[in-house]
């Protein structure tokens, strides 16, 4: 089989050339990869625990679906074809936030869709030893726990997305018309 080819980026993500997949990440170059984040209706979010042989973070948990962008690939194309590889999932995919590679992010530019499904996913043995739908408080409680278990993009990607949705909450909250928060109010619901 023949290797896989990857677009070389700048800090930028201008393509600057190709490389073999084994050459990239034995001399950390900067690459594109995709995640993917797989939603259901409960507002549960599908992690993969990743197979023991994987080259890269073996055993850990991590996105719903991940995978680097072949070369002359868009990231929106790698994101189809890896959710359609990996759990035989498709449908309207939402972009989300792109991380710009570092060594944080395992040197790559990653951008993150998400999927809002209740088909069943269909994990590829090769690829993700289980899936499990979880609370985005457990996964922050996991987190938390045992930060090690979980892939860096995905640590760096669900840390972004959290603050961001704690910041939307805040600001929410901060709309509630006055009326709604007084006292009058609360002894308007008493009474």
């Amino acid at each position: 089989m023949t290797e896989e080819l990857f677009d070389v980026c700048d800090e930028n993500d201008n393509v600057i050339g190709t490389a073999p997949r084994s050459e990239v990440h034995r001399c950390k170059l900067l690459h594109r990869a995709v995640h993917i984040w797989v939603w259901n209706s409960d507002g549960e979010l599908l992690l993969q625990k990743r197979t023991e042989t994987k080259d890269e973070f073996p055993g850990c948990f991590t996105s719903s679906a991940s995978g680097h962008v072949d070369s002359g690939e868009s990231y929106e194309a790698a994101a189809i074809r890896e959710l359609k590889e990996e759990l035989q999932l498709q449908g309207e995919l939402i972009p989300g936030d792109k991380l710009i590679g570092s060594e944080s992010t395992a040197y790559e530019h990653t951008v993150l869709y998400h999927l809002q499904t209740d088909a069943p996913p269909v994990p590829d043995p090769g690829e993700i030893a289980n899936v499990v739908f979880l609370s985005t408080a457990q996964i922050a409680e996991m987190l938390e726990r045992s930060p090690e278990t979980f892939t860096p993009p995905f640590r760096m990607l669900f840390q972004a997305w959290w603050e961001k949705e704690c910041a939307e909450q805040e600001q929410l909250f901060r709309d509630v018309p006055a009326f709604l928060n007084s006292d009058d109010a609360e002894e308007g619901r008493k009474g």
